[in-house]
């Protein structure tokens, strides 16, 4: 005899946690996600349907295949896969978990979701970021974008957390994680920093005024 667990019937759907890579389409006018493992060939959207990744016909999550969308109970145990090195652009997603589902020890493998929030980590300098700019690979028709702070954008298109959640709509609410939970810098500054985000913002005045007068001598 085949004993099975008691079908679950909540009143309000179960929420998880999850990492994922923030991506814009190639025009720019969506914003969605992409996944750090299985998913990560599949961008998805805030309201989204999971599909099998094997191209399969059944229905998500299938007890044969490991299709489906997946999360973590727990929002720590998310937040510490951001440790890894290929996972420090990541953002951490809280998301409800939405139609069938089937629960495990640490998470749960289902058919639907909607992410509610995405927290953004730190710059890769260590500090706070303040946007998200092009991470210089993607997929497809769509691009990735990693958290940056204002020193370290540069000249790339930034986008601003409020323009991405606009852009994935659905009602997504982005902001900057708290600094003891996504590694960033203290808001405390030493003098070498100082000195070399100087130098940096020196550097680019320079530049700036022998762009300057290179026009003023077409000019002439």
């Amino acid at each position: 005899m085949r004993l099975r667990l008691p079908e679950e019937r909540p009143t309000e759907p179960p929420i998880g946690y999850k990492i994922a890579r923030a991506a814009l389409s190639q025009d720019g006018s969506r914003a969605g996600f992409l996944g750090v493992s299985l998913g990560a060939a599949l961008p998805y959207g805030v309201l989204d349907d999971a599909g099998c990744a094997y191209g399969r016909r059944h229905r998500p999550p299938s007890r044969r295949c490991d299709c489906g969308f997946h999360c973590l109970h727990r929002r720590a145990e998310a937040a510490a896969l951001t440790c890894v090195g290929e996972h420090r652009g990541a953002l951490l997603l809280e998301v409800a978990v939405l139609g069938r589902y089937i629960r495990f020890e640490r998470g749960m493998r289902y058919a639907r979701q909607r992410v509610r929030t995405a927290t953004v980590g730190p710059c890769r300098c260590g500090r706070p970021a303040t946007g998200l700019a092009d991470a210089g690979w993607g997929r497809p028709g769509w691009r990735v974008v990693e958290p940056v702070c204002a020193v370290c954008a540069g000249q790339r298109a930034t986008v601003s957390f409020a323009d991405f959640a606009g852009r994935a709509g659905a009602g997504l609410k982005l902001c900057a994680g708290p600094a003891e939970e996504t590694g960033a810098a203290a808001p405390g500054r030493t003098v070498p920093e100082l000195a070399a985000e100087a130098a940096l913002l020196q550097a680019r005045l320079d530049w700036f005024q022998s762009e300057l007068a290179r026009l003023g001598d077409k000019e002439a």
